[in-house]
């Protein structure tokens, strides 16, 4: 793909630079990051304004209401907020990223009606139920059940590390909707009202103190069997649909940071020293390849999701090498950093500062912890890659 801009490339880049250097001064400084209320209505207040302006869903399709954007365009917008230091998409990720494009390649007309204008606006809020105790890299060993009762579904279970929990208004649920069918082929993708009767959150602490993630129990929730994407058993088809946007595009705004960061740390060597290591510059520079090529790798991901609808297994190639790319990255700051490494402020939230202060860097480091984890483990794409693209036997075949 070139990235040479075209006029109208060129012409889109300016007027998105010239709109976030008028917007951003405006923009109040981020809340507490223990405070996801506060979080909630900043990082809205953000969506309320791309959308406003034009910029919100820019590269979804037009009829999801989105702007169309190419793909060219789309990296353009990523490449150009990042740089300005725009917010990021914060506490509805789930619904921008992967629930959003879910619906808009799956749902009904009514239901993209009904749910992706409130995504695109911040004017709704969704978290993720996947995970539970027992089904995390084995999604497919969901026990959360869903009893069809008329026009309803009667849900009983739990979810683990349901993202944004506390503050959601919807959450995208695996259920099990036949317990007699194999594991794959009785299961349904259903959109849960979170103020729904019978709906509990526990919020989870996490390593630098944040709650993002809870526990979520369902004690005989009715969700209206309208509220079903995809049909009745056929949801691992779907949540495979949500996991190839969540691996595959979801994580673009993260390289280009990434590689914002690695500049960064580059700069923090040669100023306290460390950059004469030879050692830290080969790392350094072996980084800077890797992330130019998971940036070529973003390229691909978007253009097949615009060009095809959904990512195909690709997202899976750069979920593996993305994630632990970024530990790396971060395991190199703490070389640099030697003892500052040790420092996290209370509260940290992990964003990155242009300063190499110790407690940012050391805070992404801990949480990066968490990327060859979340959304799939590396060795749940190791066997996505080896089955899909290179044509490997499941173990224990033939």
């Amino acid at each position: 793909m070139d990235l040479q801009d075209t006029p109208a490339e060129a012409e889109f880049r300016r007027g998105l630079r010239d709109w976030l250097g008028k917007v951003l001064p405006d923009v109040p400084s981020p809340p507490d990051p223990l405070d996801w209320p506060a979080r909630r209505v900043h990082d809205t207040a953000w969506q309320r304004r791309l959308y406003d302006a034009g910029y919100a869903g820019v590269h979804w399709p037009r009829e999801a209401g989105g702007q169309g954007a190419t793909p060219a365009e789309y990296l353009i917008f990523l490449e150009e907020t990042e740089r300005a230091g725009a917010p990021y998409v914060g506490a509805n990720f789930v619904g921008l990223l992967h629930a959003g494009p879910t619906i808009a390649a799956e749902g009904t007309p009514e239901q993209r009606r009904r749910w992706l204008p409130g995504i695109l606006s911040g004017a709704e809020v969704w978290c993720q139920g996947f995970s539970e105790p027992g089904a995390g890299s084995d999604l497919a060993a969901l026990r959360t059940r869903a009893v069809r009762d008329g026009d309803d579904y009667v849900v009983t279970g739990s979810k683990l590390w349901t993202s944004h929990a506390e503050v959601a208004d919807w959450c995208e649920l695996l259920v099990r909707t036949d317990a007699t069918a194999p594991r794959h082929r009785g299961i349904s993708w259903l959109v849960l009202p979170m103020d729904a009767p019978g709906v509990t959150v526990r919020p989870l602490r996490t390593l630098i103190g944040t709650t993002e993630f809870a526990e979520l129990f369902l004690d005989e929730v009715r969700v209206p069997v309208a509220n079903r994407v995809g049909a009745e058993n056929d949801g691992w088809r779907v949540t495979m649909v949500t996991l190839s946007f969540e691996r595959g595009t979801a994580f673009a705004g993260e390289v280009v940071a990434c590689r914002r960061a690695l500049a960064e740390l580059a700069g923090l060597a040669r100023r306290n020293g460390a950059w004469e290591d030879s050692g830290l510059r080969r790392s350094l520079g072996v980084l800077s390849a890797r992330f130019g090529a998971l940036w070529r790798l973003v390229q691909w991901n978007v253009s097949e999701a615009q060009g095809g609808g959904v990512p195909g297994p690709g997202a899976s190639v750069f979920k593996l090498c993305f994630s632990e790319a970024r530990q790396e990255l971060y395991d190199l700051a703490a070389a640099v950093l030697g003892s500052g490494a040790l420092v996290l402020a209370d509260g940290a939230d992990g964003a990155d500062g242009a300063d190499g202060a110790g407690d940012d860097w050391t805070a992404q480091r801990l949480q990066g912890l968490s990327y060859t984890i979340a959304a799939g483990t590396s060795q749940i794409q190791r066997n996505i890659v080896a089955q899909r693209v290179l044509g490997l036997p499941k173990p224990g075949r033939a």
